[in-house]
């Protein structure tokens, strides 16, 4: 059954009047001001930002997160170095190329990554024959690694790139311990819950070049700009452009609901690891990337731009059931990199 998407609506939580996108079903993506949890000055102020994340992570798995605390002008000149790298020749681009899942860095040509729901090597490399995600990315992982090294580009090539995107990731990583910090406050935990097990920074920034394509081909079976899929970690956060394109699926219906851009915002999701550590009381959403939806689309989809920065567990960290949320567990402890590395050894050719 076909949903449609309402416009911007005003709800209330908690007395407080916030943004949400809907659709029929009573799906919504609440957007949350962040800063009334970072200006707070005690546990019982940031507890209400706190219980509407945590609310929101249990019904759809995402939120709108406006007043970060990230400049505009420091995300407005990530996405234009992003811009710069993927405008470079493909030659330059290619000798930067991916080349182990365990490392995770360096530049993904177009069709190379398949993401998908399934762990079988044999059906992820059938989709990717018929049906390869129409993007291409560049991987950067933390730049003091002794054993993986990131791939920079020249400065001859992209002057201040690397010291842009540094800069980013750390940027990144300071909001997601703020979130952690508030996810673990509204599962009634110690703020600091999260802390040591998320201090190593194995997270994964990742600029995401969507080219222009023709939408009748994005009409193919299982054809996407990224197919459907849930990510890996503890959150996600994503940057979008204008452009549009990223759907998000109601857990109650199976139906995709556009998350339509807002200037601002970070779109903020669950992933695996932080649902298994929930028991499901969090949701790790599938989600996607299709054809944006223009009041006079042209045969051609636009170029879209986005960076996603995929936070992790430290890699050493043991994920079992938090003894607060729902027990018996519905799954067996299991190593946060093990898992990481064995979903991307599968996703990648």
């Amino acid at each position: 059954m076909p949903l449609l998407r309402s416009s911007i609506v005003f709800r209330s939580v908690y007395g407080r009047r916030f943004l949400a996108t809907s659709a029929t079903g009573g799906f919504k993506i609440p957007v949350i001001d962040f800063s009334r949890f970072r200006a707070a000055t005690s546990t019982t102020e940031k507890q209400d930002t706190a219980n509407e994340i945590v609310s929101a992570f249990k019904e759809s798995g995402f939120v709108y997160l406006s007043n970060h605390g990230i400049p505009t002008e420091t995300i407005r000149n990530t996405f234009h170095k992003s811009k710069e790298f993927f405008d470079l020749p493909e030659a330059t681009k290619t000798k930067l190329a991916w080349e182990d899942p365990r490392a995770n860095r360096g530049y993904v040509q177009i069709g190379r990554e398949r993401v998908t729901q399934s762990a079988d090597p044999n059906e992820i490399a059938a989709l990717r024959s018929k049906a390869p995600d129409y993007k291409e990315s560049m991987e950067i992982g933390r730049d003091w690694d002794s054993e993986w090294k990131n791939q920079w580009p020249q400065d001859s090539d992209l002057p201040v790139f690397k010291g842009t995107m540094l800069h980013f990731f750390q940027t990144c990583h300071d909001l997601h311990v703020e979130v952690m910090r508030s996810i673990a406050l509204g599962l009634k935990l110690e703020p600091s819950f999260f802390d040591e097990k998320i201090n190593e920074q194995c997270h994964n920034l990742r600029l995401l070049s969507y080219p222009p394509v023709s939408r009748s081909l994005l009409k193919n079976d299982g054809q996407a700009r990224a197919g459907a899929h849930s990510d890996y970690g503890t959150l996600t956060l994503l940057f979008q452009d204008s452009v549009g394109g990223l759907e998000v699926q109601n857990p109650h219906t199976g139906a995709f609901v556009p998350a339509t851009p807002i200037p601002g915002t970070i779109v903020v999701n669950v992933g695996d690891l932080l649902s298994r550590w929930s028991n499901d009381v969090l949701r790790s959403t599938l989600h996607r990337v299709v054809a944006p939806t223009t009041p006079a689309p042209s045969e051609m989809t636009p170029r879209r731009q986005s960076i996603a920065f995929f936070c992790n567990p430290n890699f050493n960290a043991e994920v079992s059931c938090l003894p607060n949320c729902s027990p018996p567990p519905k799954y067996p402890t299991v190593n946060a990199g093990d898992y990481i590395i064995g979903r991307l050894a599968v996703t990648y050719t």
